[in-house]
């Protein structure tokens, strides 16, 4: 039976300041009610992310702010930074891990700047909210294998457009080797698509 990560509770000081950060995010607020002065929910969705994030009054009593080191993946690690700060976002990075491992670790294994080797999984940027509640963002181009369960899916178009930029240049590659235009390039490029998404091995 399929178990899928829905909501992760972040515990904030004041829920009115939460709700302007996350809206400031470009989240997608999906709830906001209350049954009395001492609850209150509210509830958020990263673009393209399947799993939310809810927070308000009488929600948790967890110390606000102590959520660290929430995960949020992206493919393009430089928009989105470009992004974030464009909406007044102090962010953090990009930097890699010292050991080069697929993990950011703590802070002090921390190393200024991209994966030297630009590898999917080891180049990663973080940020806090106003409560100090802590978000790791990482860069995944392509999926380990066995990596991805159900079907092929972008975030949205740009998303999509750089999925596809990718598969250019890789069907590129593939003509040069073969030496002849492909007719069937719309079926090489799907193959490619759906296999960089599950981290299965690409067409050549």
């Amino acid at each position: 039976m399929d178990q899928k990560l829905e909501v992760v509770v972040l515990p904030v000081a004041d829920a009115d300041r939460a709700k302007a950060f996350y809206s400031s995010l470009g989240w997608r607020e999906d709830a906001d009610f209350a049954t009395g002065p001492d609850f209150r929910v509210l509830q958020f969705t990263p673009p393209g992310s399947e799993a939310s994030v809810i927070f308000g009054t009488g929600v948790t009593s967890a110390t606000p702010g102590s959520t660290e080191a929430i995960m949020l993946t992206v493919t393009d690690l430089d928009a989105c930074l470009g992004d974030l700060r464009g909406r007044g976002v102090e962010v953090d990075g990009p930097w890699h891990d010292a050991g080069g491992v697929f993990h950011h670790g703590g802070e002090e294994q921390r190393v200024p700047g991209r994966d030297p080797q630009d590898r999917a999984y080891c180049t990663f940027a973080s940020f806090a909210d106003p409560d100090g509640n802590t978000w790791v963002l990482q860069e995944i181009t392509t999926r380990l294998p066995g990596r991805v369960v159900g079907p092929t899916r972008y975030a949205d178009a740009d998303d999509l457009a750089a999925a596809l930029r990718r598969a250019a240049a890789a069907h590129g590659e593939h003509e040069k080797r073969t030496g002849a235009e492909d007719p069937d390039w719309p079926d090489w490029y799907a193959r490619y698509l759906v296999a960089e998404q599950a981290g299965t091995e690409l067409p050549e």
